[in-house]
């Protein structure tokens, strides 16, 4: 009997996957608890248009993701942020990634989630950083983010 699996099923299949499984098995358990359905020919269509969708909101993220990356990495887009430092330009603190973000939202007006940066650990010492970004799989940024003394 062939199935569409609705979730994923170790070792049976993947969310979205048409494949031949035993009859009593697809009636008794897949069906049963909703792991899968029935493959119609209405119900493959219905797959295929979703899966559809699916690739064509993907695509969406991908470009806004690419046009994010051009105006972060841009010559003009430089996050300047003022910290109290010592003598020896070393700062009395840090300055995290919830910083940078902010700090880049107040200057640019390009909103990041915090997480999204790749700052290992946080900024100690003034001067210019550059930080990774992970923007979207496969879109990768780098902020640079001068820090200076108060």
């Amino acid at each position: 009997m062939k199935v569409i699996f609705l979730e994923d099923v170790r070792g049976k299949g993947k969310r979205g996957q048409v494949k031949e499984v035993p009859d009593g098995y697809a009636r008794n358990f897949l069906i049963k608890n909703g792991k899968a359905e029935l493959a119609t020919k209405q119900a493959i269509s219905h797959l295929e248009a979703q899966q559809k969708a699916e690739a064509k909101i993907a695509a969406n993220e991908k470009a806004a993701a690419k046009q994010i990356k051009e105006q972060l990495e841009d010559d003009k887009t430089v996050v300047s942020i003022k910290s109290k430092a010592g003598s020896d330009s070393r700062l009395f603190g840090s300055v995290p990634s919830k910083q940078i973000v902010t700090a880049l939202e107040d200057q640019f007006g390009i909103k990041l989630d915090k997480r999204k940066l790749s700052l290992s650990e946080p900024i100690k010492t003034l001067g210019y950083t550059n930080v990774p970004v992970k923007l979207y799989n496969g879109v990768n940024a780098v902020i640079r983010v001068h820090i200076t003394a108060e």
